[in-house]
């Protein structure tokens, strides 16, 4: 089925940020993702046509995650660095590495329901409707636990002293 495997592909970016945000270290997140490609490249049968494959990928990742902190396999690494932004001088780059490493940091002091809901809304871009469809939870359940993620993350970060937005969808 080359359909299967070429909407895989197109979603890896997207899959490669929520395993980013879900685990937050880079290695454990490539060994996320991989697993979970090999798990849905496994199982591709039981992937049904017509249906949202990206709600499928999360689905797996989200649990294989679980099942490695249910097996305190879990490693504690330090967070990767991301890549220089181009163009940018150096006190530049150097407050905006800063910046995402805090904001990293913080968001994974957070329960994870409320980091998993966060990733799918505000860095994945879904809405409500389809991160509810996703986690199989109601919409409501979607819009507190974000409420509660959102004002935690501000808190953590003082956005209330306009250092940093976190964004709303």
């Amino acid at each position: 089925m080359a359909g299967f495997k070429d909407e895989l592909v197109s979603l890896l970016p997207r899959l490669q940020r929520f395993a980013l945000a879900t685990t937050n270290t880079r290695h454990d997140a490539d060994d996320l993702l991989q697993a979970a490609i090999e798990r849905a490249l496994r199982h591709e049968s039981s992937w049904q046509q017509g249906t949202r494959l990206d709600s499928w990928m999360y689905k797996i990742m989200q649990n294989l995650w679980l099942d490695e902190l249910r097996a305190h396999r879990r490693k504690s690494e330090p967070l990767d660095r991301i890549v220089d932004v181009a163009g940018e001088d150096g006190r530049e780059s150097m407050t905006h590495r800063l910046q995402v490493d805090e904001v990293r940091a913080a968001l994974h002091t957070l329960p994870d329901d409320q980091r998993t809901i966060l990733a799918l809304v505000v860095l994945d871009g879904m809405s409500y409707q389809q991160t509810a469809a996703t986690l199989e939870i109601p919409i409501g359940t979607v819009m507190s636990r974000l409420a509660r993620g959102r004002a935690a993350l501000a808190s953590r970060l003082g956005a209330n002293e306009g250092r940093l937005k976190i964004a709303k969808s």
